[in-house]
């Protein structure tokens, strides 16, 4: 019995080997049929091509690092913020200090937007303080053709990257149509307007030509351009020059989009926690968690903020509590961070099954928005 075993291990053993042999051969021979041939050209031919491999190896190296290297990353950046400390909501105006009521023609000072921002910090993470992934070259080339999204490599910061991006686009969208203005009886605030177009810009777009003032890369740039259209509004908002219309109505239209964009994200990961449980082997399933990562982290941003620029609603409405729980439920869901995506069988012991598990944690407080809404609605 137990030559048998041994001999049957001895098979399986060499049947790998020989496999990975072929793969090794499949890889190398290109480059070993390349090498080849440059050894047998001469310095007029060489010249050009070893400093186009030098260059591909310069990106490569810089494409790699910024892939891997995640700056400002902090699951409690809210807390930077001091949301506790504001006393007063969104476009109120502020109480004259002493030295202001003693002159008459003080101007007037009201509430920045905490919401407006969280936005824009957090675009200026995604695109300042790193590089945004989606539109690199060498990202769109691929990995031998084959789209990063379809491989296990190098794609987790670009997925990440655009479920931020997929919140803050989400919040420039209400800002404009319901919360910069007030509903029928003022237009929309130019530089929301501005914001929004730039934010719904393609994510990844990577070069259009020669612009009127030089090369330019579309995605970030656009994206940067937001930066500046959110805080000049909320620089006109100090000086209370535009409006924010903080109504309980629309936080409750916010909360209700956001809780539709989680919904979406629960059934895409139900999906696929259903459909392609290959465990470590399925090489979408990182896509899929770090996607919603980045929107539950985007979304601890924008609801720990929306909590300080829509306090008296919140607090006139009793769902202070409910707030509260719902911003605990998402710096839980935050510390969620394995190193290897595995989306096996829930019932596996072996493989565990990640995008159920971040499933569970976005339905938890997809379910608390979902009642923050009930509660507004006053249903």
């Amino acid at each position: 019995m137990l030559d048998s075993i041994t001999a049957l291990w001895k098979r399986m053993t060499a049947a790998i080997g020989r496999w990975l042999g072929l793969v090794f051969v499949g890889i190398a021979w290109p480059f070993l049929a390349a090498h080849g041939w440059y050894r047998h050209r001469n310095w007029m031919i060489k010249l050009p091509v070893a400093a186009f491999v030098a260059l591909l190896a310069v990106l490569y190296i810089y494409f790699i690092w910024q892939t891997q290297v995640w700056s400002g990353f902090n699951t409690a950046y809210p807390d930077v913020y001091k949301f506790s400390e504001r006393k007063f909501s969104a476009g109120q105006e502020l109480p004259a200090t002493s030295g202001q009521q003693a002159a008459a023609t003080a101007p007037k000072a009201c509430q920045t937007s905490a919401v407006v921002d969280v936005a824009a910090d957090l675009t200026d993470f995604n695109v300042n303080q790193n590089a945004w992934i989606s539109s690199m070259l060498l990202y769109k080339l691929g990995f031998f053709g084959m789209s990063w999204d379809d491989t296990p490599f190098l794609d987790n910061k670009a997925s990440f990257q655009r479920g931020v991006n997929s919140v803050v686009r989400r919040t420039s969208a209400e800002l404009v149509d319901t919360i910069g203005r007030v509903r029928g009886t003022s237009g929309i605030n130019s530089d929301l307007q501005k914001a929004r177009g730039n934010l719904q810009f393609d994510e990844s777009s990577w070069y259009f030509g020669l612009h009127p003032f030089g090369p330019k890369t579309p995605s970030p740039s656009y994206y940067r351009a937001a930066i500046a259209n959110l805080r000049s509004f909320n620089a006109d908002l100090s000086s209370c020059k535009t409006i924010f219309d903080g109504r309980a109505d629309n936080l409750l239209q916010f909360v209700d989009h956001i809780a539709g964009d989680l919904g979406s994200t629960v059934n895409i990961l139900a999906d696929r926690s259903q459909n392609y449980s290959y465990g470590w082997f399925d090489t979408r399933a990182d896509d899929r968690f770090w996607f919603a990562y980045g929107q539950l982290y985007a979304s601890y941003g924008i609801l720990s903020a929306a909590g300080a620029d829509f306090q008296q609603v919140i607090a006139e409405r009793n769902a202070s509590v409910l707030w509260t729980d719902t911003l605990a439920m998402l710096r839980t869901a935050l510390r969620i961070q394995p190193f290897i995506i595995s989306n096996g069988s829930e019932d596996s012991s072996f493989m565990p099954s990640h995008l159920a598990t971040m499933g569970f944690h976005v339905l938890r407080v997809r379910s608390n928005l979902v009642e923050i809404r009930t509660v507004l609605g006053g249903r």
